[in-house]
């Protein structure tokens, strides 16, 4: 037997749906239909600071390491580890058991060099003496010669001087050529002695180390009697200081070599220190996309040193940019774009993709997408489609008339 009493309990349900599904608000609209409320601000374009900020770590200006190639042991090590040091001042003996060898070796070559000068003063004074004599008898053969022309002499007078006066031509044509020899030994002589004394230099270098710079022992890896295989001793210039900072490409036409640069510290609160651009490497990274900057600063009178963290702040000057709520700019996900909407006075909203630059504190400056007077949401996106049409909020609605 069918039962009819559940007839009347599913229409009442039906039309109980039916009714929600109609449901109409204060305005007669439909809910589902309702135009989205939102809030807008005309926004304009204002003078902003230009400004980049990079964080870096505090490097010595300079950095040697002092090392030799001559494989001898350590014979003493007159600074320790904090030590101050000047520019040329000794730093380390090694043990040398060539050098007297050296030295006397190079003391014979030049005792040699100077007697083969000596040797050689005197074959040119030699030289002149005959060419003197060559000169005399070569006008005592041309007398003989005219007398015998006049009838006044004898050719044997003649044929005896010409003897002699061609072997005295012969004589010193072969001086000439000892000198000659002796010129060119001497120049020998001479190379040998400077590359004799070059490699006695070299051994000196390498067994008597010097500080190249002035500046502060940060490291000892040796002791006297060690045979040091890398750097015996670190030196670092601490005055001035500097930080290598890697800069977006696209401010490479903005930071010149001179410029100031601010820079501060964690670990100094409250106080910024200046600092100057030194080196520009002209080298744009591809895979990071940016460049090196170096800027260098004082130590603050020992305030700053090298491993601190630095933050260091470029200023460009200022730009005329518009500048919008942060609640205006909407992120799109899975994307890195920004977009706002802007509210046009047909009552609609068109969307506009935008870039950013600084973030002002609750506000964003704007480099391009927008317009001075632009009116953009700053609430009810959530809802919001391009071209959709939107409703002013009560309140707005009142301020604009």
């Amino acid at each position: 037997m069918k039962n009819y009493k559940s007839i009347p309990t599913l229409l009442l349900v039906v039309a109980l749906l039916a009714s929600c599904s109609g449901k109409n608000d204060k305005k007669g609209n439909k809910m589902n239909d309702e135009v989205p409320l939102v809030q807008v601000q005309s926004v304009f374009a204002e003078n902003v600071d230009e400004t980049s900020e990079y964080t870096a770590t505090v490097e010595a200006f300079k950095t040697n390491y002092i090392t030799s190639n001559s494989g001898n042991r350590i014979k003493r090590i007159l600074v320790d580890v904090g030590s101050r040091v000047g520019a040329g001042q000794t730093l380390v003996i090694l043990d040398n058991v060539t050098s007297v060898n050296q030295e006397s070796a190079i003391a014979g070559q030049r005792a040699s060099v100077a007697n083969q000068g000596a040797s050689l003063a005197s074959q040119e004074a030699a030289l002149k003496t005959e060419e003197i004599n060559l000169a005399r008898q070569k006008k005592d053969l041309d007398r003989a010669k005219e007398l015998v022309r006049i009838g006044g002499g004898t050719q044997q007078a003649v044929d005896q001087l010409q003897a002699a006066y061609d072997a005295a031509q012969e004589s010193l044509k072969a001086r000439k050529r000892a000198l000659e020899a002796s010129r060119s030994s001497l120049q020998a002589s001479q190379s040998s002695l400077g590359a004799s004394q070059r490699s006695m230099q070299t051994v000196q270098e390498n067994t008597v180390l010097r500080s190249p710079i002035s500046g502060v022992v940060s490291a000892r890896n040796y002791d006297p009697g060690d045979l040091p295989g890398g750097p015996i001793l670190t030196i670092q210039q601490l005055n001035p200081l500097k930080v290598v900072v890697n800069v977006n490409e696209e401010e490479f036409p903005k930071i010149k070599v001179g410029m100031s640069v601010s820079v501060n510290f964690d670990v100094v609160p409250g106080e910024t220190f200046t600092g100057t651009v030194n080196l520009i490497h002209p080298q744009v990274d591809q895979a990071t996309r940016t460049f090196k900057v170096e800027v260098t600063l004082g130590n603050g009178g020992g305030k700053i040193s090298t491993g601190m963290f630095a933050r260091v702040k470029f200023n460009y000057g200022t730009e005329n940019h518009i500048v919008v709520p942060d609640r205006a700019v909407v992120k799109m996900q899975g994307a890195g774009i920004r977009y706002v909407y802007v509210y046009d006075e047909n009552g609609t909203v068109r969307y506009v993709e935008v870039k950013l630059g600084k973030r002002l504190g609750d506000r964003y400056e704007i480099l391009s997408g927008l317009s001075n007077g632009d009116k953009v949401v700053v609430a009810g996106q959530s809802r919001l489609t391009d071209g959709a049409k939107v409703k002013l909020q009560e309140k707005q609605e009142a301020k604009e008339e």
